[in-house]
């Protein structure tokens, strides 16, 4: 999807009718042939936008109706039946590799992750990129050169991420955000938010108010485990902070004014059965990316930007609040999408924290790790030792080495197991042992620090107070 995933038909229409002048005239200038033909991929796009939004096919001179919209209100992160399913509720496809990152940038509208700015981001920090991103786990942005561009020339930028609270335990999957995160704080040394969206899981789970505002905490322990330092990051849970903070709430009611309801159905699927909490949600996760909504650590700046590492599936929420916040004053959040952590069963869909042969969570203990790998973890390996020998393994499709690729930090090694497999080298018993041997002292080393964390922390960390950073 392109950028304009929040406006509305006629705006949409606008927009269309403007880029397709615009083709025009690059091809009467007879302009560099990659201009012209990035020019007409946008059209494309836009016409793409406009049938998801509208239901039908744009038509110059003809513009839509001002309530126009699909009949069936699919998601607009919803594609044809052969396309993955990537939304904020949703993940899943039939490739055994997982989902097809390269086309998911087309369809958001994104911009790849290069080389060039994975050693742009190192010559900015003066550190070795994370092997996050030197491996594509971060493999899409949205102005992060902007970003970086403002860095250089001493203007500073905050972080914002965030997690839902849907249960007590958390897996290694939600580590990945944290992880990156974590790197990011430290390598710019820059103030941090984290939302627990408490609100989010009440309106859409079987959850009681009391449950979600106590998972929220227990979240925090383990985000806090991570290793933030308490000096420069606030973690809030919507139910407490909203209630305390008149700006946060302001900025709210800003974003809603500008988001109409047949915006927010083209863009989550909602339909008029929906409770109207779930309508008006997306609102709430947009406004910690404008600096104001956090008057005690940016006083009343407008203009500190925002950078949201997250799952691409959130996307969705940040093109709503990029359509809107020039609208009422406010620069637009950067982002940078990680891929997704696969369960256990395959690269088909994400971890399912109601699932729990699906996940490896944080509470395991090292036998229950053993033993969901050995049991659960799709393998890329043939049917007996001999064919494995012979024809060797697929790490493309094999869990245990997709884990590896978010868990283990040596580039060498990673790749000698690659090969190993391929060849036929390394039997599936053995990756999944090598998994085992790295994840178990990680997830305990973990536990360790959780039990560090005591309630007075967690309250520490989500007091609204001042921050230690210069921007």
């Amino acid at each position: 999807m392109t950028d304009c995933e929040g406006e509305g038909p006629l705006e949409l229409y606008e927009q269309l009718t403007a880029q397709g002048d615009r083709v025009r005239a690059l091809k009467t200038a007879k302009a560099e042939k990659a201009e012209v033909d990035a020019a007409v991929q946008l059209l494309l796009q836009l016409k793409v936008d406009y049938k998801q939004v509208t239901g039908q096919d744009y038509k110059a001179g003809s513009p839509p109706s001002e309530n126009s919209v699909a009949p069936d209100n699919r998601p607009a992160t919803e594609g044809a039946d052969d396309e993955d399913t990537v939304d904020p509720w949703n993940v899943s496809t039939t490739n055994a590799k997982g989902v097809d990152y390269d086309k998911l940038i087309v369809r958001f509208g994104s911009s790849k992750i290069d080389q060039e700015l994975v050693d742009r981001i190192e010559k900015v920090s003066g550190q070795r990129p994370h092997h996050f991103l030197r491996r594509g786990i971060f493999f899409s942005h949205r102005d992060m050169h902007q970003v970086l561009d403002a860095y250089e020339k001493q203007k500073s930028f905050y972080l914002y991420t965030g997690r839902g609270p849907s249960s007590e335990a958390m897996h290694v999957g939600h580590l990945i955000p944290f992880i990156f995160t974590k790197w990011l704080q430290d390598v710019f040394d820059i103030p941090l938010v984290i939302q627990l969206t408490d609100d989010e899981k009440y309106l859409w789970k079987d959850l009681s108010l009391e449950e979600c505002q106590r998972f929220a905490v227990e979240n925090a322990k383990d985000i806090i485990a991570c290793g933030f330092d308490v000096n420069k990051t606030f973690i809030f849970s919507d139910l407490g902070y909203m209630g305390a903070c008149p700006e946060f709430y302001r900025n709210v009611v800003k974003v809603q004014k500008h988001v109409t309801f047949n915006q927010v159905k083209g863009i989550f699927g909602f339909t008029d059965s929906d409770c109207i909490g779930k309508i008006s949600f997306p609102a709430i996760q947009a406004a910690p990316s404008f600096s104001s909504s956090f008057p005690k650590i940016f006083g009343s700046r407008k203009d500190v930007q925002c950078l949201i590492p997250c799952a691409i599936d959130q996307d969705p929420y940040f093109r709503m609040t990029r359509d809107v916040a020039p609208r009422i004053g406010y620069l637009k959040p950067a982002l940078l999408h990680s891929t997704f952590f696969p369960a256990l069963q395959g690269a088909q869909t994400k971890m399912s924290a109601s699932d729990a042969n699906s996940s490896i969570f944080l509470t395991d203990t090292p036998k229950q790790i053993k033993n969901k790998i050995n049991k659960h973890a799709f393998s890329g390996g043939k049917d007996t030792v001999e064919e494995h020998r012979k024809y060797g393994g697929n790490p493309d499709v094999d869990v245990s080495f997709m884990y590896l690729t978010f868990f283990l930090e040596d580039d060498e090694q990673l790749e000698k197991i690659k090969q190993d497999y391929a060849s036929g080298a390394l039997l599936t018993g053995e990756l999944k042992k090598i998994l085992t041997e790295l994840l178990q002292p990680m997830i305990s080393q973990h536990q360790e620090q959780r039990k560090q964390v005591t309630e007075e922390t967690v309250q520490q960390f989500m007091t609204p107070r001042p921050l230690n950073f210069n921007l």
